[in-house]
């Protein structure tokens, strides 16, 4: 198993290509299910996960080839076993994402209860009961979730809590069903409008995407497309942190600023100069010390949880002293007690972490825990006194594309080695 190994101190220069993003790939590539014919998935980033999820199509029988340039053809015609199993979905929760393309297409699912990041509890019961009100015969046994029914009929859902995959999951599922689908306290997140857009690039009917409430009228089939997945809002605002961490200057392209609102308010808040263009940021903190930032975590528009890892390594080195406050997953501090590992000054109190900033971190043997708790880890190592080796980078494969080239390319002192 591989490890990071960073030599910190090294001021960021330069800009860098924004990936297309994990969560908006995973949820698109389970939708080409629902289709007739041939889907062409474009800007497709080489991550551990969706090279899962195309193994997971594969192990179906679904027909799936990938060019050089990591595009991706699925034909659904070829499949030939509607089971998600448990070995494949123990590694990655967004498996979940099939089981309503699957019974809307072919009328019966056999999912695995996921597995994934170590980032508390993210029951799937939103998605079975949004199915079972749409119709179908579900029963959860032996571990796994089992779904029938002849042809979903649409109906009024109202969501118990915002949840990403289960908007997803259940608007796949009612683009096929009879009827009208209202999916209230849907989610609002740029990864929900992108997959509603690639299904209507198939020829569903669906409004509202993007709002707290979608209306998506059944059809009777989706045909081929081909569509290209929107950039990585996530690996974006990560680089940018990067940036502003190590007193740099980083530029991201090919980017969609206006996903970004809430990081760049808090970046400027952090002392950052930011600069917006089309396609484009650019953070510069050259000559200046962060100013620690107060992060309060909530859906879509407001900040978001897969950034909040960052930003505590920010606050680290900061003047001053910032808040941390997570609401949306109860486990997702474990960062914090490795970057104590480092020198820094954190106070945990329930779902809050008081950060008081630091002069410098001192390097350490850490581990990463999960996917942005590892990016947390890479930041404190960029700024580190000494060499910081990072164990367990699995976690940072599945949501960050040559995350090691990108930063050598902006100056880091950084390599993958053998552990």
């Amino acid at each position: 198993m591989d490890k990071l190994q960073i030599h910190g101190g090294v001021p960021l220069e330069g800009e860098v290509r924004i990936s297309g993003a994990k969560n908006a790939t995973l949820p698109i590539v389970a939708g080409a299910l629902l289709a007739d014919g041939p889907v062409a998935v474009s800007n497709v980033p080489h991550l551990q996960d969706v090279t899962s999820m195309i193994e997971l199509l594969g192990r179906m029988g679904v027909s799936v080839t990938i060019d050089e340039k990591m595009r991706i053809e699925i034909d659904p015609a070829t499949i030939r076993d509607c089971t998600a199993p448990y070995e494949l979905v123990k590694t990655m929760r967004a498996s979940i994402l099939v089981l309503g393309p699957l019974l809307a297409r072919f009328g019966q699912a056999d999912v695995s209860l996921p597995g994934g990041c170590a980032i508390g509890a993210r029951p799937v019961n939103i998605h079975v009961a949004g199915l079972q009100a749409m119709g179908a015969d579900i029963f959860i046994e032996g571990g796994y979730i089992r779904a029938r029914a002849s042809r979903l009929r649409g109906a009024r859902l109202v969501l118990e809590t915002v949840t990403v995959t289960g908007t997803e999951n259940l608007l796949m599922a009612a683009v096929l069903a009879d009827g009208q689908t209202i999916i209230e306290n849907a989610a609002r997140e740029p990864e929900v409008v992108d997959l509603a857009n690639f299904l209507i690039a198939m020829g569903a009917k669906i409004q509202g995407a993007g709002t707290d409430r979608i209306v998506v009228e059944g059809v009777g089939r989706l045909s081929g497309t081909h569509y290209e997945v929107l950039p990585d809002r996530i690996e974006a605002g990560t680089y940018l942190v990067a940036g502003a961490i190590t007193g740099g200057r980083v530029r991201v392209k090919h980017v969609r600023p206006d996903h970004l609102d809430a990081v760049i308010v808090k970046l400027e808040e952090a002392g950052a100069q930011v600069g917006v263009g089309d396609g484009w940021i650019e953070v510069d903190m050259r000559g200046r010390r962060p100013r620690a930032v107060d992060i309060r975590t909530a859906p879509y528009p407001a900040f978001p949880t897969d950034m909040q890892a960052q930003f505590a390594a920010l606050d680290t080195i900061a003047s001053g002293v910032g808040t941390i406050t997570e609401t949306i997953f109860e486990n997702r501090f474990m960062h914090m007690l490795e970057m104590r590992r480092m020198g820094a000054e954190i106070r945990l109190e329930g779902n809050t972490a008081i950060i008081r900033g630091v002069d410098h971190l001192t390097a350490a043997p850490v581990m990463a825990t999960d996917l942005r708790a590892s990016a947390s880890l890479v930041l404190a190592g960029l700024v580190a006194e000494g060499r910081t080796d990072i164990e367990r980078i699995y976690h940072i494969d599945r949501g960050y594309e040559a995350i090691e080239e990108k930063l050598a390319l902006l100056g880091a002192r950084i390599r993958r080695v053998p552990n």
